[in-house]
């Protein structure tokens, strides 16, 4: 059995399927019905609102959104914040500018990698180095 403590509230219970006790579970069930509902009688509504009207916060709504639980298709003003700058967005979990800067930062990244390995061929093209020679065995 493996115990753990529970993220939200920090009691230790037994961890099975889920990474919250039953207690808080349970609370974020009750979570996502009040937002459920209340999307279902303002479908306008845009993140904020949703977080004032029911209390429940941005961080834990954008959570039932990209579960699956809280579908965006029927609410045209609903979006969620990009994980990195905080803009908000309807799909994926970066903004198109962040995923462009993090595409662009990681060819950068493999460039100087490969040049750093260039460098290193072009010093030493046997791959041997060279002091070692006169230790051989003739």
């Amino acid at each position: 059995m493996n115990l753990d403590n529970c993220p939200r509230c920090g009691k230790l219970f037994a961890k099975n399927f889920r990474d919250v006790c039953p207690a808080c579970l349970r609370d974020i069930d009750k979570e996502y019905e009040l937002c459920a509902n209340y999307l279902r009688e303002f479908r306008g509504s845009i993140i904020t609102e949703v977080a004032e009207a029911t209390g429940v916060s941005i961080k834990q709504i954008t959570k039932f959104i990209r579960e699956g639980r809280i579908s965006i298709m029927n609410a045209p003003n609903m979006s969620y914040p990009c994980e990195s700058c905080g803009t908000l967005i309807r799909e994926h979990h970066l903004c198109d500018i962040c995923r462009q800067r993090i595409e662009k930062d990681k060819k950068q990244m493999f460039q100087e990698i490969a040049k750093k390995d260039e460098q290193k061929r072009a010093y030493n093209p046997s791959g041997v180095y060279k002091g070692l020679e006169r230790y051989k065995e003739k």
